[in-house]
């Protein structure tokens, strides 16, 4: 009897020692592909964290670009705005330049035309094309001395000039905006995120130097 009963003791130790290590075995094979899943999941989660940031800084960008635009397009507005008033100051002393006044309106239209396209390509050939009218407006009106002194023409052309240092100041900002998009699109690992997104590359809006200005100095059209 204590014979049977020692070997039932036997058999009841080796089957806990032989669950035991089965225990321990199946955990740590369970833990193998739980700690994978983990390094995989924070993987995934930082790939798609730097596509986020890299994603927001390109929005980020396009705004900033889109929002210069804005002030240009404002600002040649403006300047749209002035030409007839100031067609009609010289029209009133220059009746018979009516080659000249007809240019300039035709080019206003022109421009005007481009701006509501929204392409700055061809605006600024548009708005290049104005200027080069509005210099020949101005240089006609060095003919005729009672224009020079004409109150309201000079307002008006100081308010012109005005609104083309606008203009060009603008421009430079809305090109600098242009040229970061631009190059960040360019850049990898951006341009993965650009070309998935849709983002594109920008034009530049090149107008005339500013040693080719369409408006004089208004001290020197007074004679001063």
């Amino acid at each position: 009897m204590l014979l049977f009963e020692g070997k039932n003791e036997k058999i009841t130790i080796g089957y806990r020692k032989r669950r035991k290590n089965f225990n321990h075995n199946t955990i740590a094979n369970t833990s193998m592909p739980m700690t994978a899943l983990i390094v995989i999941l924070a993987i995934v989660i930082l790939i798609a964290a730097f596509f986020l940031f890299l994603y927001n800084a390109l929005v980020t960008r396009r705004n900033r670009v889109d929002e210069s635009w804005s002030d240009i397009d404002v600002q040649l507005k403006r300047r749209h705005d002035l030409i007839p008033n100031l067609v009609e100051s010289v029209k009133a002393y220059a009746t018979h330049e009516r080659q000249t006044l007809e240019s300039v309106t035709q080019a206003r239209a022109n421009a005007m035309q481009a701006q509501s396209a929204g392409d700055p390509k061809a605006l600024a050939q548009a708005e290049n094309m104005l200027t080069s009218a509005l210099k020949s407006l101005f240089a006609v009106s060095e003919a005729y001395p009672a224009l020079r002194a004409n109150e309201n023409f000079l307002q008006l052309q100081n308010e012109l000039t005005a609104t083309e240092d606008k203009v060009q100041a603008a421009r430079r900002f809305y090109n600098g905006q242009v040229r970061d998009l631009n190059t960040m699109i360019q850049k990898f690992p951006a341009v993965m995120v650009a070309s998935t997104m849709g983002f594109k590359a920008r034009d530049f809006f090149e107008l005339a130097d500013d040693s080719e200005r369409a408006v004089p100095n208004v001290g020197a059209a007074l004679g001063k």
